[in-house]
């Protein structure tokens, strides 16, 4: 049974997703929740699904080893960062070479990089005039939306959509592929 972290800073839409994909699975099961934020809709989801939660303590986060350790000793195969707002630091991905993965709501590597996450990506492709939005799921590394391409699905922009409604379209997205790409990545 290979074991999953999830990292999120918010509300944990994907995060349940992939929690509800992996529920009766004999390949994996997400057995750690991490977030930034204690008010972060996470924690609810982790108490509700009876999963362990933790919440990061900054100064520990970006100095010093206390969350490499916590991930080795829960056995993580795999750290999915499912609306994770921070950069995770470079003990991190040292700890875990390949076996990070984020997903982005747009096309990289147009409109990634810091301060670059939901309402603000979508008015960004909007403004730019873009046909067409979507989602990346990628390795992480030590850059911000940087590293190898896992997958990149698309969706149309309409004329008239707003950040709102093209950020629907790219949930779609997200709910549907990142589950099977973690799933994928695991077998």
């Amino acid at each position: 049974m290979k074991n999953i972290a999830i990292f999120a800073s918010g509300a944990g839409t994907n995060a349940q997703k992939i929690i509800d994909h992996f529920k009766g699975s004999s390949l994996a099961r997400v057995s750690l929740i991490v977030s930034n934020k204690a008010e972060a809709g996470i924690f609810k989801i982790a108490e509700r699904e009876q999963i362990p939660a933790v919440l990061i303590d900054k100064e520990q986060f970006f100095r010093g080893d206390t969350y490499v350790k916590l991930l080795q000793e829960n056995n993580i195969d795999l750290v999915v960062l499912a609306g994770f707002l921070w950069k995770v630091p470079v003990n991190i991905v040292q700890a875990f070479p390949g076996r990070i993965i984020n997903i982005h709501p747009a096309l990289l590597p147009k409109y990634g990089g810091k301060g670059m996450y939901g309402h603000f990506v979508h008015e960004a492709v909007l403004a730019a005039g873009d046909a067409e939005s979507g989602i990346t799921i990628h390795y992480v590394n030590e850059q911000y939306d940087d590293g190898g391409v896992i997958l990149q699905e698309r969706c149309a922009v309409s004329p008239g959509d707003t950040p709102e409604t093209l950020a629907k379209k790219v949930q779609a997205l997200e709910h549907r592929w990142f589950p099977l790409i973690v799933e994928r990545l695991l077998s």
